[in-house]
């Protein structure tokens, strides 16, 4: 792992009074990326209050939002950028990006939900590590 999901999950460790985590996928995934992309985290973490469970409505995963969020964020203006993130997680997903949908499948595999979240976060995360030192806005730390 590398020190933005070492400081994902422990953020997602950090429950609610309601035992959820107090980051959703989405700030999980934006947030960690802040300081070293040169960006705020505070005003980060509200704009992506409203984008847990795909928008609160079961649309695009959190953690792909965020991940979008974050390379945009860092400054980086890449039209192809949307259709690659989409297309190796749907390659990992069997086709899927919906959160109610890969919920939906973890759990008719037997999973449960914290760990397939903190998964798509882990690896959603990598992308934008990827993204970003490409694009020569992280150094190669991390």
């Amino acid at each position: 792992m590398s020190k933005y999901t070492d400081l994902a999950m422990e953020r997602r460790s950090r429950l609610t009074p309601e035992g959820r985590p107090a980051w959703n996928c989405c700030q999980a995934v934006v947030s960690v990326f802040a300081q070293d992309a040169g960006y705020d985290e505070d005003a980060c973490m509200k704009a992506a209050t409203y984008f847990r469970g795909g928008m609160q409505i079961g649309s695009v995963c959190g953690a792909i939002t965020g991940s979008l969020m974050a390379v945009g964020l860092a400054g980086v203006d890449d039209p192809g950028i949307p259709g690659e993130l989409f297309r190796k997680i749907r390659e990992n997903h069997s086709g899927l990006i919906h959160c109610k949908d890969l919920l939906r499948v973890n759990a008719e595999n037997g999973g449960e939900k914290m760990p397939h979240c903190n998964a798509m976060i882990r690896e959603c995360i990598g992308y934008v590590e990827e993204i970003l030192r490409e694009k020569g806005k992280l150094g190669n730390a991390g």
